[in-house]
């Protein structure tokens, strides 16, 4: 199965608890997991088999968390070579603010633009959708895993 490292962006808790519910979901399906709180350049390329799962929330201005602010400087100062790195993306925010969702959308550019290949679409939470966040991740994270390498629907 595959190895898969979690970059977590979180201001207040929220997408630090879907990561966890991530890693937990993915580890079921065998997956090795690894959760990464304050993630550095050196961590995108430290194995180039290893998949990328970015959970990150947004701040109210769009930006990115602050403990996942410095990677993203660093990726687009830095140009890490991660061309052809896979990776998803879990993206939380609210939609009752007009930066809804800019944060996890310059993280994807940002990988996009290194030549990363994002596997599959990105799960956009919105607070405001009165969805409930848990289940909406454990029916993408089921999809997802069948877009992984070795992904064969369990």
């Amino acid at each position: 199965m595959s190895q898969i490292q979690i970059l977590v962006g979180s201001v207040t808790g929220n997408a630090e608890g879907i990561a966890e519910l991530a890693a937990e979901e993915l580890q079921r399906k065998g997956h090795q997991i690894s959760i990464n709180n304050f993630a550095q350049v050196e961590d995108l390329v430290r194995s180039p088999d290893e998949i990328l799962l970015i959970c990150t929330s947004n701040t109210g201005a769009g930006d990115l968390p602050d403990n996942l602010q410095p990677l993203y400087v660093q990726m687009t100062r830095e140009y890490p070579a991660i061309a052809g790195r896979q990776y998803g993306l879990i993206n939380l925010g609210d939609s009752s603010y007009t930066t809804f969702g800019e944060a996890g959308q310059a993280i994807d550019d940002a990988f996009a633009d290194l030549g990363a290949q994002r596997i599959g679409e990105p799960l956009v939470l919105d607070a405001c959708s009165g969805d409930d966040p848990e289940e909406s991740a454990r029916e993408w994270l089921e999809q997802w895993a069948t877009l992984l390498p070795d992904g064969a629907p369990s």
